[in-house]
């Protein structure tokens, strides 16, 4: 099928404007791979310390003739997705080793779980924590020792920070795997309805860890299509996951025969074999242009229009919010998953999940099939399923068509005619709201503003029985020079009773949503910053806001707004406890999260 031609555009335009960046990187990509395999640079004493520890590998990896694999890893076993890596290195090692290689863990990275912190002062380091990821397994790889690295990452800010560091090391390969969502529990609709029970007063606090126990109930990734398992899609539409991966839950044969391919696999495509495949030839222009498709397509994360532009300047390519704009109104959003629908992810898979999706997006000329990935050449390998037969990992072709089609629909008859993300542009700044979960009749709020600098004094307010007229709430001073820019999802729950109640309500924030959000519209992401000087700062209670998702704007409609100073708030409690103390050189030196809010690159 012939590329469509608003893909086409935007990747020449994405390559263009990357061209002496990229230059740069892919010259000092090939200096790098020039040198030869890592381990033939080092003195003997820097390899007897390297290998000290490793036994019967010992050999293996002094005579430097097989390849020795990387692990990265991100295990913890206070985060659900990640509590399954625990076993995984014992079982790479002996895929390593099966195929003639070697595997060390490199190190370990630090993984925060969104769902604990939520509302909370640790959310306050989430988003910085994405860089510290990359610096982390930035140095798990110094030692220069590997031929190839996996990487064992699943949810919000992990995935992004490990890609950063995997395009960072770009001349070896890297191959990430996933761990699986876990089995469904209670409907995460029956999850928001108690929630929305609980902020009104109507059940009890018993009640409500009943619900969300009985949500979260297991090892693996959280069931609804939020940032983590946004990531785990991004991964496979970008060609760093096996096919197929993404969603195929803990603790099963197929997960653990495609953890063991996976490992073989990132063997196979190092510098010592025939079928080199770094990471800097994976991540081009195309790579990135074939993940926001796959984000719109599948109403993804908000979390990802951050995350994208920093993982892509790590790889010297330069994305613009414009971008992402052109892409969503290109492609139809063809998935509906918790929040934007019923479904969870498990759902979603069983109807024919990202195989389907990639399948019908290629034969709608809205991918760039011509990629290379660690699995081969062609995007069309991701339209293969996996399949254990006799206890052996093959791939078959899956049926072109969906198992539900009130989750997973085709291209040319889908839920709506363009992408879950719209970009928002006015005289208060650029912002972007998730429209895929927003139903129509809420897609234009005009109202008075309530301004607020804490996300607690809105419910404080929603208690007191303040909201009882249309409103937009205003929570400023919320980005990432503020306070880190947390995610401002406990606030769902009390809007959603507004919205209910009838009002017209919306949230305008320089904050972030979680992934999961969606149901109230949400203009999020602005920028530049209260604290930076940004036009939020100069709104004030009762100015008139008008919040246009269809047309895509965001404007203060009050005469003389643009001439007022700006207001500034005493920012001096964001900067200690829970560890915000070691973060100010982050506060001071992050950029505009219009560009991925990011410090490391």
């Amino acid at each position: 099928m012939t590329l469509n031609a608003s893909i086409a555009d935007v990747t020449a335009r994405i390559e263009a404007r990357s061209e002496p960046l990229r230059r740069r990187y892919m010259d000092q990509m090939r200096r790098a791979a020039e040198e030869g395999p890592r381990r033939g640079h080092l003195a003997c004493g820097n390899q007897a310390h390297a290998y000290a520890a490793m036994g019967a590998d010992k050999e293996a990896l002094a005579t430097g003739q097989a390849p020795n694999l990387g692990i990265v890893t991100a295990y913890n076993d206070m985060l659900s997705a990640h509590q399954p890596y625990e076993t995984y290195p014992a079982l790479l090692r002996e895929a390593a080793r099966q195929v003639g290689g070697t595997a060390q863990v490199a190190g370990g990275v630090p993984a925060m779980c969104d769902g604990v912190t939520q509302g909370q002062t640790g959310m306050e380091l989430s988003l910085f924590s994405r860089d510290v990821i990359a610096l982390a397994a930035g140095v798990s790889l110094s030692h220069n020792t590997y031929d190839a690295a996996v990487y064992l990452g699943v949810c919000d800010k992990i995935v992004p920070g490990l890609v950063i560091a995997a395009a960072t090391f770009g001349y070896i390969p890297g191959l990430f795997l996933p761990a699986g969502p876990m089995t469904s529990g209670l409907p995460n609709d029956e999850k928001s309805k108690v929630r929305q029970q609980f902020a009104t007063g109507e059940i009890g606090r018993d009640k409500l860890m009943e619900a969300e126990m009985a949500s979260y109930h297991g090892p693996g990734t959280c069931t609804f299509y939020g940032t983590a398992n946004t990531n785990q899609m991004l991964m496979e539409f970008m060609g760093l996951h096996l096919p197929g991966a993404s969603f195929v839950n803990p603790g099963t044969p197929l997960r653990e025969a495609l953890t063991v391919a996976g490992a073989q696999r990132a063997l196979e495509i190092t510098r010592l074999g025939n079928d080199y495949r770094p990471v800097c030839d994976v991540l081009d222009a195309k790579a990135f242009v074939n993940g926001i498709v796959g984000l719109m397509a599948t109403g993804g994360s908000t979390n990802l229009v951050l995350h994208m532009p920093a993982m892509a300047r790590a790889a010297g390519i330069v994305l613009d919010l414009e971008d992402f704009d052109a892409i969503s109104n290109a492609v139809p959003l063809m998935a509906k998953v918790y929040p934007n629908g019923l479904a969870d992810v498990n759902h979603f898979h069983a109807a024919g999940g990202l195989q389907f999706l990639i399948g019908e997006l290629l034969e709608a000329g809205l991918l760039h099939e011509d990629v290379k990935t660690v699995a081969g050449d062609g995007l069309h390998l991701y339209t293969q399923e996996p399949k254990l037969r006799d206890g052996v990992l093959s791939y078959e072709e899956t049926p072109r068509v969906t198992q539900n089609d009130r989750i997973l629909r085709p291209a040319s008859d889908p839920f709506q005619p363009t992408g879950g993300l719209r970009q928002l542009d006015g005289n208060l700044g650029h912002g972007i709201l998730k429209i895929s979960a927003v139903k129509p009749e809420h897609h234009l709020v005009e109202a008075p503003v309530r301004i607020f600098h804490d996300q607690g004094e809105v419910k404080e307010a929603f208690k007191r029985g303040e909201f009882t007229t249309d409103t937009i709430v205003v929570v400023r001073f919320q980005g990432p020079k503020s306070n880190g820019m947390p995610e401002l999802h406990s606030l769902t729950p009390t809007l959603a009773v507004l919205q209910d109640r009838g009002l017209k309500v919306a949230l305008v924030t320089d904050g972030r949503m979680s992934g999961a959000s969606g149901k109230v519209p949400a203009a999020i992401h602005v920028s530049p910053e209260a604290a930076d000087g940004g036009p939020l700062a100069r709104l004030r209670d009762g100015d008139l806001v008008r919040l246009d998702a269809k047309a895509g704007t965001l404007m203060c409609l009050t005469e003389g707004f643009e001439t007022r100073e700006p207001a500034s708030a005493d920012l001096s409690g964001n900067g200690a406890g829970v560890g915000r103390e070691l973060f100010e050189a982050f506060r001071r030196n992050v950029g505009l999260a219009s560009t991925g809010a990011a410090v490391v690159v």
